[in-house]
């Protein structure tokens, strides 16, 4: 039986061998201080592999580069000897759901997704810190207790007070949250399907970095666009006062996305409310229900969605319309008299001729599609019908009332427990618009109060072709601590936070206020009841293995041995089974059953897709059971099988009954 390390893939070892494959020459070997063969990359010979001239030396090259690059890469790359524990209590509709949250590091997090969905996340949201020099910034080092990290990442001094995580005093202010980043994107890169988009909300402080960066990881092509959010109207700045946030786009692949990202117009519903009014009180009267309709448009500011379509003024019987240019794109395209219907007389022509041959003309002109003015002197136009025009490319600018998320959130709550949360239907309508659909699955590992998951629920209630699942992570900060720094309406905020989740008996952090989000989702928003909107608790945490640590040293033991000892005493065969899943890269959600077999408790995954056995006493009978089953994969702990001769009688006896199962213990 293959016995399973414990650690998250070792993603430079992974890719020495995918290199290794295509240039196998490049390759070189030596010997560890314990004589074990260790392989790498002759880098030399890999530029000239990749070059069609000779290469004399290291060659420049336009990048993005900063103090602590090459840490953030190798951060990355380093393999972590933790697991993800699940937890019932916490979870809604654990037994059938498909969505996760998962509490912890985002950086371990994506650490142990990365076998279970590599490649299988269609659309990655994240709302970062913005670097503000008030907020938060994860410093990765795991070779040191949480007490040195706390310190040394300035989270607090040396009398043990909260600090600002990252003021522009500090010389590496920037390059301190490239660094955070940098290994956090290119482990989300992996988990991109190819056609998977990556969607990022930035402010000023460091969009260009943002922008420079995505480009850096998802390659040159990779930056599509950005929404240029209106949502302020402050005016308390030096220079220019800020008054937007940016949304940024970046694509994995062109050409498996080539973009046809498409919105509906915002505001229809009360044009033709309107318009319907309209015509109720005016009857066929086309021209009084357009004066009608030009005053109502005046009522809306630019910024309300309305006043984008407040050229469509006119309405005939077949419904709301705006003339549109009814000229030839060409010099004289077509030249030819057409009669005015009232007049008789010539109208005037585009300088350019007409856009239609005559014949289709005359016909358009038949069937009630030109808009002719009150008389010949007027150039006649087409009626484009706001019906046929309803949908648009995905727009860069948008207006949207930072208030009406905060309050929405607040309702739910029933008090304000969040600052400046990100507005829920805007990312629903923007998953809709780069086409998340199906049984897609959206990534958040930023979650924060969790308005990105409660968008994959919004858009499945709204999309009948959506049953779309949800990824949120979130590490649980701290909110006593925050409240130490926080200021203005911040402060009571926080507090009201910390005296909510201490009302329900939870711990004061972040994460905390995301589940009860959810929970409060799925017990008061009428999202159908089609929609999945449970989700399955996991947590990051140390191996379930006892001595498995997790410092460089022990890591780097752990790689070479793979030897572990007894399970925790803590760890329950559901955490076990959760660990073999992410080893084995499995899926995260499938149903799990538990039953008696031989008297052993037994986990079956997804009908016997995996049956898991972590008894301490495993007998023939019991593996014969297990074996007449005909799993797919079968595991068991190492230390059931006390011989030698054990674990070769139980591979007998899957070799006899049950051959095509993959057998491994841990």
């Amino acid at each position: 039986m293959e016995k399973r390390a414990l650690h998250s893939p070792d993603l430079t070892a992974r890719n020495v061998e995918r290199i290794a494959e295509l240039f196998p020459q490049v390759i070189k070997e030596s010997r560890d201080a314990e004589g074990n063969i260790v392989r790498g990359v002759d880098f030399d010979l890999l530029r000239q592999e990749l070059s069609d001239h000779v290469v004399e030396g290291p060659q420049e090259r336009y990048q993005l580069d900063w103090p602590g690059k090459r840490a953030a890469a190798f951060a990355a790359n380093a393999p972590i000897a933790k697991t993800l524990r699940p937890v019932r209590a916490e979870s809604v509709d654990f037994d059938t759901t498909k969505n996760l949250f998962i509490e912890g590091d985002n950086l371990d997090a994506l650490k142990l997704l990365q076998e279970s969905y590599l490649g299988k996340v269609k659309l990655i949201y994240i709302d970062p810190p913005y670097n503000t020099g008030n907020d938060f910034v994860y410093e990765d080092d795991f070779a040191e207790s949480s007490a040195d990290y706390l310190a040394r990442s300035r989270q607090k001094s040396d009398t043990g007070d909260r600090l600002v995580a990252n003021t522009e005093t500090n010389g590496r202010f920037h390059s301190d949250w490239l660094s955070m980043m940098y290994p956090r994107l290119k482990l989300a890169k992996n988990l991109l399907a190819d056609d998977g988009v990556l969607v990022v909300s930035i402010d000023e402080n460091e969009h260009a970095s943002l922008v420079r960066l995505g480009e850096e990881v998802l390659g040159d092509a990779s930056y599509v666009g950005e929404i240029v959010l209106k949502n302020s109207s402050k005016n308390d700045q030096a220079y220019v006062s800020v008054q937007h946030e940016y949304i940024v786009f970046f694509v994995k692949n062109r050409q498996a996305n080539p973009g046809a990202w498409v919105e509906k117009k915002e505001g229809l519903d009360k044009i033709y409310a309107a318009f319907d009014g309209f015509r109720k009180k005016h009857g066929d009267d086309w021209a009084a229900i357009h004066a009608a309709a030009k005053d109502w448009y005046k009522q809306f500011p630019a910024s309300h969605p309305v006043s984008a379509s407040k050229h469509y003024t006119w309405m005939d019987s077949r419904g709301v319309y705006f003339p549109d240019n009814i000229a030839g794109p060409n010099d004289g395209q077509y030249v030819y008299d057409v009669a005015h219907p009232e007049t008789g007389r010539t109208v005037k022509m585009p300088s350019t001729g007409w856009r239609y041959p005559e014949a289709a003309m005359r016909a358009r002109i038949a069937d009630g599609r030109v808009h002719f003015g009150s008389d010949e002197t007027t150039v006649p136009n087409n009626k484009t019908y706001l019906a046929n025009t309803e949908y648009q490319s995905l727009t860069s600018i948008r207006y949207v009332d930072g208030r009406a998320a905060s309050k929405r959130l607040a309702t739910l709550f029933g008090e304000k427990v969040f600052t400046n949360p990100k507005d829920e239907f805007l990312l629903r309508d923007i998953y809709r618009a780069v086409g998340v659909t199906g049984d897609d699955v959206v990534l958040d590992m930023f979650s924060g109060s969790g308005s990105a998951l409660q968008a994959v629920l919004e858009l499945n209630h709204t999309a009948e072709s959506s049953s779309c699942h949800f990824i949120g992570i979130q590490v649980a900060e701290d909110l006593t601590e925050a409240l130490k720094t926080a200021r203005g309406a911040a402060k009571q905020i926080t507090t009201n936070a910390i005296k909510h989740l201490s009302r329900l008996g939870r711990p004061a952090t972040v994460a905390e206020i995301t589940k009860q989000r959810m929970r409060l989702v799925h017990e008061q928003v009428a999202v159908g009841p089609q929609v999945d909107n449970g989700f399955r608790v996991l947590k990051v945490d140390t191996s379930n293995m006892a001595d498995t640590l997790s410092t460089a040293d022990d890591l780097v033991q752990i790689a070479l041995t793979e030897s572990v000892d007894s399970v925790k005493p803590d760890r329950t065969d559901e955490d076990l089974l959760f660990q073999v899943l992410l080893d084995w890269g499995l899926d995260l959600t499938a149903p799990i059953t538990a039953e008696e077999v031989a008297a052993r408790r037994v986990l079956s995954v997804d009908d016997d897709a995996l049956i898991a056995c972590f008894a301490n006493d495993v007998t023939d009978d019991l593996v014969k059971m297990i074996a007449a089953r005909h799993p797919l994969r079968a595991v068991f702990l190492d230390a059931t099988f006390a011989t030698d001769a054990a674990r070769i009688n139980a591979e007998q006896i899957f070799r006899e009954v049950s051959p095509e199962t993959e057998v491994r213990t841990i």
